[in-house]
């Protein structure tokens, strides 16, 4: 039986690693399992846009994440690009659902297109033929009409599209509230609990 409280976790190279970072935390502190899955552009784009110093080898990049969150290399498992043995592969073992946040140009067209190149594509379309959710996070602008047509394809497959397009009506007052925003819609549609964004019409 799957495990219902496994998630895959992609980061891509699309600006936004605090997206992807931030909902990790999420996820571990709710004592959800996390599979990450961090490509190498991303690796970059976390370099580039927090203070995490993110180690080059994937031991001491989970060690350091295990840390950073308070989580056990159970909890928490990193796997390489190129692990084709990793639980994510097979739909015979793959988690409930997958995330992939941030979600670059380049990631939404090869999964559109059916791409297995990286151990990301292969985990997205192992999510889509069994029927899993998969929601990816796009935060590049604008949209060009090649963009737009890989999100409606995904989106015809059953994938959920949820841009990193954060609201004001809440009267955001730093950036972490921002960024709270958009995962708290991402712990909505993965059924996880959540008190980062009061709900609309409730005190």
């Amino acid at each position: 039986m799957r495990d219902i409280r496994t998630i895959t976790l992609a980061m891509t190279g699309a600006s936004g690693a605090q997206y992807g970072l931030r909902l990790l935390q999420c996820l571990l502190a709710a004592d959800y399992r996390v599979y990450l899955l961090l490509s190498s552009a991303a690796e970059v784009v976390i370099r580039t846009e927090t203070d995490l110093d993110l180690p080059d080898t994937l031991e001491a990049q989970q060690a350091m994440l295990c840390q950073r969150y308070s989580a056990s290399d159970e909890q928490l498992q990193l796997f390489g690009r190129d692990d084709w043995f990793s639980p994510v592969a097979s739909g015979s073992s793959s988690p409930s659902a997958m995330v992939i946040c941030p979600a670059s140009g380049g990631s939404l067209s090869a999964i559109a297109h059916g791409a297995s190149n990286n151990l990301i594509e292969r985990a997205a379309d192992v999510a889509l033929k069994e029927r899993r959710k998969l929601i990816v996070v796009p935060r590049e602008t604008p949209y060009s009409a090649i963009h737009l047509e890989n999100m409606l394809k995904l989106t015809q497959m059953g994938a959920i599209v949820l841009p990193a397009s954060p609201g004001f009506y809440m009267q955001p007052q730093t950036i972490e509230e921002l960024v709270d925003f958009v995962v708290a819609r991402i712990l909505d549609q993965l059924g996880v609990e959540q008190d980062l964004l009061p709900r609309w019409g409730e005190d």
